[in-house]
């Protein structure tokens, strides 16, 4: 089963400072019906205004990855990391038994990212922080993993059964994923449009499928996209 839901029926907030799209209970917005795919609980598609950000803030019993897709932030945390995640980079900070941190946009110019939050699959970690830089040439007409529970080369550990991956796919071309039909998968278009076994998916269009086993992904034009392939629960 494929679900389709246009970028219209995104959540939008706008906050002056910041400007995001939640495509989950967030915040102020909540939904019961639209709490979490599988273990996927938080997409936050965040604008940030230049010389602003998120202060010091806490987080706890949580998988939090971070993409870059322009400008840089500037992250410090409880334990001790003070660094830049810039465009091509991504964050993975086990919250776990608890932490605090910040997220300040010091450039001249407004930030674009993805925050994505995964539950994890036990509580009480503990806290810990990745952060790599991806080749994006390494995702052209193909899927690259950047997240993955298998502690696989280059890509981020994370402390569930749930593989992000990132394509920049030509028009015309096809890229074939297999899974399990148990598994919930998620699709979200950055740019261009895709076919997803037939279905259509514009800019900002998300797929949420559960019990399909393959999937076809075809750009229809030119698309980036991300693909997260997770458990249930």
């Amino acid at each position: 089963m494929i679900t389709i839901i246009p970028a219209s029926q995104r959540h939008f907030a706008d906050h002056g400072w910041l400007k995001t799209y939640w495509l989950f209970s967030f915040g102020d917005y909540y939904e019961p019906k639209n709490l979490h795919h599988g273990v996927l609980r938080v997409f936050n598609d965040d604008i940030v205004d230049a010389k602003q950000g998120f202060g010091m803030h806490p987080h706890r019993d949580m998988e939090i990855v971070t993409i870059m897709l322009k400008g840089e932030i500037s992250h410090k945390d409880s334990m001790g990391n003070a660094t830049k995640i810039k465009r091509g980079e991504v964050q993975r900070m086990s919250a776990g038994t608890g932490i605090y941190h910040s997220e300040m946009n010091d450039g001249d110019e407004p930030l674009h990212l993805y925050q994505i939050w995964v539950i994890p699959n036990r509580q009480g970690i503990t806290p810990d922080y990745e952060q790599k830089a991806f080749d994006p040439s390494a995702a052209k007409n193909s899927l690259l993993p950047i997240v993955s529970p298998d502690k696989i080369e280059n890509a981020l550990f994370i402390n569930q059964d749930a593989s992000f991956y990132l394509s920049d796919l030509d028009a015309g071309k096809t890229i074939h994923y297999q899974t399990k039909a148990q598994r919930k998968l998620f699709i979200y278009v950055s740019s261009g449009a895709l076919q997803v076994n037939g279905q259509t998916l514009l800019k900002n269009d998300q797929a949420r499928i559960s019990d399909e086993e393959e999937l076809n992904i075809t750009a229809t034009e030119n698309a980036e996209f991300i693909l997260i392939d997770c458990t249930p629960h």
